[in-house]
C-alpha cells in the first residue's frame, strides 16, 4: 500500500474525513435553469454546489429539486417560472452585486456601497406584482442547513442592496370575522363575508374566544397550554361558508361586535425551514434593497434566542425602501417573531396573519421607526420568550406582545390581537441607566432630529381590537405590575396627545393600562374584563364614549396616579402632515396608502388627484402614464401639506 494512501486510510478509521471541495457553477448566459447551455461547461449545477447568477444574466428557475444547493449568489436575476410547480432547497440565497459572498454576519450595510442607479439591480423574483405565481401552481423555497455553515446565520435569504419580490396568488381576504357562532361539534363555519382565493387543502385557524386562566395566580407559562385556538384543513368553500376536515372541539363566539376570526395560513408561494429541529432559516432585507412581499407563506422560520435572525426582517433601511410592502402574508410557527421592522420607515404591512411566535409578533425594534403602516393584521399567540442577547433596547422582556413598539409615530389601524401571552398592544419606552430615549428620528420634512421618543404621538391609532388576552389587551407606556418600567410621566404635550379611536377589547384581564400622559380616547368598548382602565395616570387625559359591559372593576388608581390638572385640558391641534407611500405601479395604475391623524383632504400624484379606495385615503389609486418620475403627497383638512413626498423613478 502506498504511504499516502495508508495514512489517509488510518485518518479515516480515526474519524477524520478529507475536506470536501465545494463545486462552484456560474451562469454562462441567460436562460432556463434546466438548460445545460445556461451554465459554464454545459453542465447543470449539482447538489451541494455554490451557484452564481452573474451580472446581466437572467436565469429562470423551472425545476423541482429536493437535493439542496449550498448557496445561490444572485448578481443578475433569478426568476421562478410562474406557470409551473417549482422547488428550491438551499442553504443560502444572497441577492447582492459582485462576486463576493459571506456565509456569516450579513451586515451588508457596513461594507457595501449604495447601488449604482445606472445598473440593473440583482433580483430574486418568486412572482412579481405584474405576474404573481399562478394560483394553480406552487413555488417552494426550503432553507436547509448545510454542514459547515454557521447555524447562527444560516440557512437564510439575504437581500443586500438587491431586489427581492415574492408574490403569490392574491386572495380577497386572508382572515375574516366569523359570521355566526361556531359550536363544538360543527364541521361547517359561517364567515362574515364571502372569500376568494381560499382552496381545499388550505390550513385554517379559528381563534380562541374563551380566555384561559382567568385567575391571576394560576397563569400558566404560555397560552399554548390550554389554548382553544384550533387548526383545521379546508375541505370546501361555498361563498361565506366553509367546510372543515373534522369537527371543532370548542365553541367560537360571534355576538355583536365581539367575534372570533377565521384565518387562512396557506399560500401557493412558501418559504420554510427544511428541518426546524436542526436549524431554522430566516429572511432579511438590508439598506438600499427593494421589492415587496404579497400573499406568501413563511413557516417554521426564525432562530430562537438569536438577535437579528427573524422570520421576516427589515434591517436598518431608513427611508431607502419607502414604497415596499408586506401584504397578505402568512407567518406562523416562528421561533423568533413574525415581522421585525428595525430602523425602517414608511413600510406598509397589511392583511397579514401571524400565528404562534416566540417573543413579540409584529415588532419595531429600536425606537427610531416612524411612518410605518400596520393595517388590518391578525396576531394570534405571540408567546413568552427570553430577552435576546445584546438586544438594542435592554428593558424589553420579549414576553409575548402581538404588536410592540417604542416609537408611536406610526399608524396602527384595523388590527386584531388575540390570545397573546402578555400584551395585545404594548408601547414601551422607559428611560433607564442603559437606555436614553432621546434618539435621532426622521422628521416630516425628510430631515433628522434628536427627539425624546416618549413624546411622539401616533400618526393614527384607529379601529384596533384585542380579545382573549389573559393579561393586558393594551398597555400604553406601562409595564406588568407595580414597580415595572414605565415612561416615567413623559409623553406628548397636551396639544398633541395620543389619540386612540374606536378601540374594542373583550375577554381580557386588564383592558387598558394608560400610563403615558396626554391621552385622548374617542370610543372605547370593553366587554368581559376584570379591569377596564387599570392604574392610569390621568394627567391631561380625555375620555369620550367609553362603554363598559361585564367589567369587574372599571378603574383602579395607582398610588402615584393623579387626575387631570386643574382647569381645562388644552384643545388638541392637528399640525402633523400626512404620510404617503406609493405601494405599486402596475399596468398604468399607481396605488398607495396615506396615513393621518385627522381627515385627509386629497392625495396628489404628479399634480392630479387620486381616488380613495378605502376610507380616509388609507388606500388610493390613479391611472397614470408610468414613465419617468412619479411623485405623491397628501394634504389634510387642517391645512397640513406633506413636506417629504414619495418619489419613484420608473425606467
Amino acid at each position: 500500500m502506498a504511504p499516502r494512501l495508508g495514512m489517509l486510510l488510518a485518518l479515516v478509521l480515526l474519524g477524520f474525513r478529507p475536506q470536501e471541495t465545494v463545486v462552484e457553477v456560474r451562469s454562462a448566459q441567460s436562460g432556463p435553469w434546466s438548460a445545460a447551455a445556461t451554465w459554464e461547461n454545459g453542465k447543470l449545477p449539482p447538489a451541494g454546489a455554490r451557484v452564481r447568477i452573474r451580472e446581466t444574466h437572467r436565469v429562470v428557475y423551472d425545476i423541482r429539486s429536493e437535493k439542496p444547493f449550498r448557496s445561490v449568489l444572485i448578481a443578475g436575476t433569478l426568476s421562478f417560472a410562474p406557470d409551473r410547480d417549482t422547488r428550491l432547497d438551499v442553504g443560502l440565497i444572497n441577492i447582492q452585486a459582485g462576486d463576493a459572498v459571506s456565509e456569516t454576519g450579513f451586515d451588508c450595510d457596513d461594507h457595501l456601497p449604495a447601488p449604482d442607479p445606472s445598473k440593473p439591480r440583482p433580483a430574486l423574483e418568486v412572482g412579481t406584482l405584474e405576474q404573481p405565481i399562478a394560483a394553480d401552481k406552487t413555488a417552494l423555497i426550503r432553507l436547509a442547513y448545510i454542514e459547515g455553515m454557521d447555524k447562527n446565520s444560516c440557512p437564510a435569504i439575504v437581500c443586500c442592496g438587491g431586489r427581492m419580490d415574492i408574490q403569490g396568488a392574491p386572495m380577497s381576504r386572508t382572515w375574516v370575522k366569523l359570521g355566526a357562532r361556531a359550536k363544538a361539534g360543527d364541521d361547517q363555519v359561517t364567515l362574515s363575508e364571502a372569500v376568494t382565493g381560499w382552496r381545499p387543502g388550505d390550513r385554517l385557524i379559528l381563534s380562541s374566544t374563551t380566555r384561559q386562566n382567568k385567575i391571576k395566580k394560576t397563569f400558566k407559562p404560555s397560552v399554548r397550554e390550554g389554548t382553544q385556538t384550533e387548526e383545521r384543513l379546508l375541505v370546501k368553500v361555498d361563498g361565506a361558508r366553509v367546510t372543515l376536515d373534522r369537527p371543532l372541539e370548542y365553541e367560537h363566539l360571534a355576538d355583536r361586535q365581539f367575534r372570533g376570526e377565521a384565518a387562512n395560513l396557506s399560500r401557493n408561494v412558501v418559504v420554510e425551514s427544511a428541518d426546524p429541529e436542526i436549524a431554522r432559516g430566516h429572511t432579511m432585507y438590508h439598506r438600499d434593497s427593494a421589492g415587496s412581499i404579497g400573499y406568501a407563506e413563511f413557516r417554521h422560520l426564525g432562530k430562537e434566542g438569536v438577535l437579528g435572525r427573524y422570520t421576516l426582517h427589515f434591517h436598518r433601511l431608513g427611508d431607502s425602501m419607502r414604497g415596499s410592502s408586506v401584504v397578505g402574508a402568512s407567518l406562523w410557527d416562528s421561533g423568533n417573531r413574525w415581522i421585525t421592522i428595525h430602523g425602517t420607515n414608511y413600510l406598509v404591512v397589511r392583511d397579514c396573519v401571524g400565528y404562534r411566535s416566540m417573543g413579540h409578533g409584529f415588532f419595531m425594534e429600536d425606537g427610531t421607526e416612524v411612518y410605518n403602516v400596520l393595517d388590518r393584521n391578525l396576531a394570534v399567540q405571540a408567546c413568552i420568550a427570553k430577552p435576546l442577547p445584546k438586544q438594542v433596547l435592554p428593558y424589553d422582556l420579549n414576553d409575548g406582545s402581538g404588536f410592540w413598539w417604542a416609537n408611536s409615530l406610526n399608524s396602527f389601524t384595523r388590527n386584531v390581537a388575540a390570545e397573546c401571552d402578555e400584551y395585545g398592544y404594548f408601547f414601551q419606552a422607559p428611560k433607564t441607566p442603559q437606555f436614553d430615549p432621546e434618539l435621532s428620528v426622521a422628521q416630516p420634512d425628510g430631515g433628522r432630529k434628536a427627539v425624546d421618543i416618549r413624546t411622539l404621538p401616533f400618526v393614527r391609532f384607529d379601529g384596533n381590537e384585542a380579545h382573549t388576552q389573559r393579561r393586558h389587551a393594551f398597555s400604553l407606556g406601562g409595564a406588568a405590575g407595580p414597580g415595572g418600567l414605565t415612561v416615567g410621566g413623559v409623553g406628548p404635550d397636551a396639544r398633541h396627545p395620543f389619540v386612540i379611536r374606536n378601540m374594542t377589547v373583550w375577554d381580557a384581564h386588564w383592558a387598558f393600562h394608560p400610563v403615558a400622559p396626554s391621552v385622548q380616547v374617542e370610543t372605547f368598548d370593553v366587554f368581559n374584563a376584570e379591569y377596564a382602565i387599570w392604574r392610569p395616570v390621568y394627567k391631561d387625559h380625555a375620555y369620550r364614549n367609553v362603554n363598559l359591559d361585564t367589567v369587574t372593576v372599571s378603574k383602579e388608581f395607582s398610588p402615584t396616579g393623579r387626575k387631570s390638572d386643574e382647569g381645562e385640558i388644552p384643545k388638541a391641534v392637528d399640525d402633523l402632515p400626512p404620510a404617503t407611500v406609493i405601494t405599486s405601479v402596475s399596468k398604468g395604475i399607481v396605488r398607495g396608502t396615506t396615513s393621518d391623524n385627522g381627515t385627509v383632504k386629497r392625495v396628489l400624484v404628479n399634480g392630479r388627484e387620486a381616488k380613495a379606495t378605502a376610507p380616509n385615503f388609507a388606500e388610493w389609486e390613479i391611472a397614470l402614464d408610468a414613465a419617468g418620475t412619479i411623485e405623491a403627497h397628501a394634504e389634510d383638512e387642517a391645512g397640513n401639506r406633506e413636506l417629504h413626498p414619495h418619489r419613484v423613478v420608473i425606467r
